[in-house]
């Protein structure tokens, strides 16, 4: 009987034995297989994150940094004064170089250009390769590009002279020749309705869409007060003329000749009339007394107009330019021929080339070559 109890006990013993080693093993499998779908999960989400990383950051670049204008010429993006949020979408979409108006908006609205006062008004430079985050900022702080606005050609009259600033700023050109014909200002500047083109020096000059037709004036006054520096200035006083009467000179001796190899001569033609106070008796003047430019000869009749730019009738300088000369006329005024001509006739040749003459015998021979060449076309 003992001995059948130690048999029992042997058995059980192993059998336990092999169950917890058993136990053991199957336990392991099961953390083993649990650690496995855990890896495989963890790996699944990063891959997800990875993929919404990706996709964002794609979609930054796009929105951001990548390119949104087409290959070309640059063109330009014009925002008037109290733009709204649509009228500059409109505005890009309607210049045809944007790839992609969706993606500039979301740019824009980044910028907060979606809420209101914040798109500053002008001119804006859109070339190629341009990306939205460029052109949003732009818009956002106002960086404009600048116009140039040239001042040239025959300008007899401010209606003129308003339509050449026109085209460059935002204003429309009745609202220019307003300010162009503000006696106020004009007074404020130093000047009078006659001498007021004065002012204005042909050249080109960089300023901004958005600017105003006085800020344009104003500006003017300070290109012209750089214009007379001391040196100028200096020659004008030996001349016994001032900037004004200088430039109204100069008007009247680029009427006469486009030539700039004769305008000093006939620039000391009339500084000799003028300093022996003879009549200048400038023909230009005369059209202008009588506001038709293109008359061809000056007749007897005509001369009979009473007016102060008559110089026919009245001695000295008329009262302001006939036209804005050219700065290159006013240096040839300043920097004149000194001789000791009186007169000038056009050449028989219409070359646009004058004859000089010391005086009238020699002026009225000129003249008489020049009259029996017309009777001969």
């Amino acid at each position: 009987m003992l001995q059948l109890l130690k048999v029992r006990r042997l058995f059980y013993g192993k059998a336990t034995n092999t169950m917890k080693k058993s136990w053991k093993r199957a336990r392991h499998k099961s953390v083993f297989k649990i650690k496995i779908k855990d890896k495989k999960w963890f790996a699944g989400v990063v891959f997800i994150v990875m993929i919404a990383v990706f996709t964002f950051s794609v979609r930054l670049y796009r929105t951001f940094l990548q390119g949104n204008i087409t290959q070309g010429e640059p063109t330009y993006l014009y925002l008037p004064h109290n733009c709204s949020y649509d009228q500059m979408v409109d505005s890009v979409k309607s210049t045809g170089r944007v790839k992609s108006v969706k993606r500039f908006k979301r740019a824009a609205n980044f910028e907060d250009l979606d809420k209101e006062g914040t798109i500053s008004p002008g001119r804006y430079k859109i070339k190629a390769g341009m990306n939205n985050r460029e052109l949003a900022r732009a818009i956002r702080h106002g960086w404009q590009t600048p116009v140039r606005l040239t001042i040239s050609g025959n300008i007899r009259n401010m209606e003129k002279l308003a339509s050449i600033i026109d085209r460059k700023i935002e204003s429309d050109s009745a609202t220019t020749l307003l300010s162009l014909q503000d006696t106020c200002l004009i007074d404020s500047l130093g000047f009078n309705t006659a001498t007021f083109p004065c002012m204005f020096i042909p050249n080109t000059y960089e300023l901004y869409w958005t600017a105003t037709p006085k800020e344009v004036i104003v500006r003017m006054k300070k290109e012209y007060d750089k214009f007379w520096d001391e040196e100028r200035l200096d020659k004008a006083k030996a001349i016994g003329l001032t900037p004004v009467q200088t430039i109204t000179l100069a008007s009247i001796v680029s009427e006469e000749s486009n030539l700039k190899e004769e305008q000093p001569i006939i620039a000391g033609v009339y500084i000799n009339r003028l300093h022996k106070g003879i009549l200048l008796q400038a023909d230009p003047t005369v059209k202008f007394a009588l506001k038709d430019p293109s008359i061809k000869r000056i007749l007897n009749r005509h001369l009979r107009i009473d007016s102060p730019y008559n110089t026919y009738k009245y001695k000295g300088l008329p009262p302001g330019p006939i036209v804005i000369p050219q700065a290159s006329t006013i240096d040839a005024v300043l920097n004149y021929t000194k001789h000791k001509y009186f007169y000038f006739c056009a050449k028989p040749t219409f070359d646009g080339s004058h004859n000089f003459a010391v005086n009238i015998e020699q002026h009225n021979r000129n003249a008489k070559a020049y009259q029996k060449a017309i009777r001969g076309l």
